[in-house]
């Protein structure tokens, strides 16, 4: 028997559709909380040592955190070559803005305390806001517009085009999706600042969090009421072999109302995941309220996860579906790389994921404690 046969290609598909959503949830969880923190900056902290100490909370993780972001975009380049094609050349003036927001963040970091002004510091405090809102906005807008159909379509001889515009992605469901993904990332990152930081910014941290908290669940709902009542979803009308050729023209598919719900209704332990995006965030806002800062941040990541959760289990086997032409939407039985190439970026995977989990544990293991006023005072120890 060769090698890779050992796990067979269905069961390797599925594993994959997993990992992609693992890695984009560990995104979300760790790098999320420092979008938020950027995002809340300019709100939370009024003088300059007091945005100090909010930097400084992140200043030091933010690079681990991103890894997450490159092992999701691996992920999808080596494990779902026709997702990476479409999403990566139809969305690249919004991915054009969001690697824009996201390079303010280093050179914020390093920049804005090397000189004295106020002038200038202040408008690096604006940068890394920039680098934390647009982010935070731009994959919510993305989420939503998967949801609705991404128009693009692909010729017999596998020749993928999108047709959309930039402009066609900011729609009103989808802007919706990317004010729930700004308020859940205020809220994990507040949470995270109530964790890190003494008051005064503690104090107005865990305000913001509650109200961000409660508009999450709020705009969530919305989101998922919009969703059932005018956002039509796609379904299989011919069958597909889970381990078959990774060609998505090789089956049919239509829109069709509620189809998003359908998961749901077969498997009704499934209602679990979006019952922990309504309830999770309130959960969260009764931590923050309760000054109960840890269990805050992990009811905070908890939401994110079933939030970002409820998506893939609404779109199974769903992964972009096309709305000019919905036979050619892709699926995870039909747009996967070769059963080898799986087998052998599982074997990484297994390798390096532990590795990985293993240094981040650490770091934050070291890193662990309060960011305090009077330490960047006296500049003991840290470096923003």
């Amino acid at each position: 028997m060769i090698l890779h046969e050992l796990i067979s290609y269905d069961t390797l598909r599925v594993i994959w559709w997993l990992l992609l959503g693992v890695l984009l949830i560990g995104f979300a969880l760790t790098d999320g909380f420092d979008l938020g923190v950027g995002t809340l900056l300019p709100i939370v902290a009024h003088n300059d040592v007091e945005r100090r100490v909010v930097v400084n909370t992140i200043g030091p993780v933010w690079e681990g955190n991103q890894v997450w972001l490159i092992l999701g975009g691996g992920a999808i380049f080596a494990a779902w070559p026709q997702l990476y094609a479409v999403s990566f050349s139809g969305f690249y003036i919004a991915m054009f803005a969001v690697l824009f927001a996201l390079i303010l963040r280093p050179v914020g970091f390093k920049y804005r305390s090397a000189r004295e002004s106020a002038k200038w510091r202040n408008g690096w405090d604006w940068a890394l806001f920039i680098g934390g809102f647009v982010p935070s906005l731009i994959f919510g807008v993305a989420m939503g517009n998967v949801l609705q159909g991404v128009p693009f379509r692909i010729t017999p001889d596998m020749q993928m085009y999108y047709d959309g515009s930039f402009f066609g992605l900011l729609n009103p469901y989808a802007v919706v999706c990317g004010l729930v993904s700004v308020m859940m990332l205020v809220m994990h990152g507040a949470a995270w600042l109530v964790l890190k930081t003494e008051n005064p910014v503690s104090e107005r941290a865990r305000r913001w969090g509650i109200m961000a908290a409660v508009v999450t669940t709020v705009l969530y709902g919305l989101a998922g009421w919009a969703l059932a009542s005018f956002v039509d979803g796609y379904q299989l009308t011919s069958e597909l072999a889970a381990n078959g050729a990774s060609n998505p023209l090789f089956k049919s598919a239509a829109v069709t109302p509620g189809a998003w719900f359908e998961n749901y209704s077969n498997h009704g332990l499934l209602m679990l995941v979006p019952a922990l995006g309504l309830g999770a965030p309130l959960l969260a806002a009764l931590a923050l309220a309760a000054r109960r800062p840890l269990a805050a941040l992990l009811c905070s990541g908890t939401a994110i996860a079933a939030i970002i959760g409820s998506v893939g289990v609404s779109m199974f086997p769903f992964i972009l579906p096309s709305s000019i032409d919905p036979s050619a939407s892709l699926t995870v039985w039909d747009s996967s790389s070769s059963h080898l190439t799986l087998f052998i970026m599982l074997i990484c995977a297994v390798i390096f994921m532990p590795i990985i989990l293993a240094y981040t544990s650490w770091v934050f293991s070291i890193l662990r404690g309060k960011v305090k006023a009077d330490d960047i005072r006296n500049d003991k120890g840290h470096a923003y």
